[in-house]
């Protein structure tokens, strides 16, 4: 019997046999195989995961907005605010950025869905929506 594993070479007693041990680095599921000619898997298949396959698209996209520290920093300066809203002219000071910038990246939160914006006269005020940071909590736990 032949177990593979990570990388150095092993032997461990198993009532009357040896059995040699092969470590290496593995990419794909660890095997156990009685002869080379019947492998089995150490571990069964993962029958069913917490997300379900029509959420993980959606889910990556917005993990992927995320991924950009300017995005992570304007939703904390939006949800401390008091009115939990602010304007595109209010980040641009506050963030260091230029404002084509600051709108680039409110677009994209947006678009992904963790922003709401709404029209007043000339300007246009930005909120949180809730719901959407609620869904990525509950994926992540």
């Amino acid at each position: 019997m032949i177990i593979v594993l990570q990388s150095v070479n092993t032997v461990i007693p198993i009532t009357k046999t040896h059995v040699k041990i092969k470590f290496m680095k593995c990419t794909q599921p660890i095997t156990i195989a009685a002869s080379e000619n019947e492998p089995t898997l150490c571990c069964p298949p993962l029958l069913a995961g917490r997300l379900e396959s029509a959420n993980i698209a959606q889910l990556a996209t917005i993990f992927r907005v995320l991924g950009e520290p300017a995005r992570l920093q304007i939703l904390s300066l939006i949800s401390s605010q008091p009115s939990q809203e602010v304007r595109a002219c209010e980040l641009v000071e506050t963030l260091g950025l230029a404002q084509p910038t600051v709108s680039h990246h409110l677009k994209v939160l947006y678009e992904a869905g963790l922003l709401a914006k709404e029209r007043r006269g000339t300007l246009i005020y930005y909120r949180i929506l809730p719901d959407k940071l609620t869904m990525l909590r509950d994926a992540l736990s």
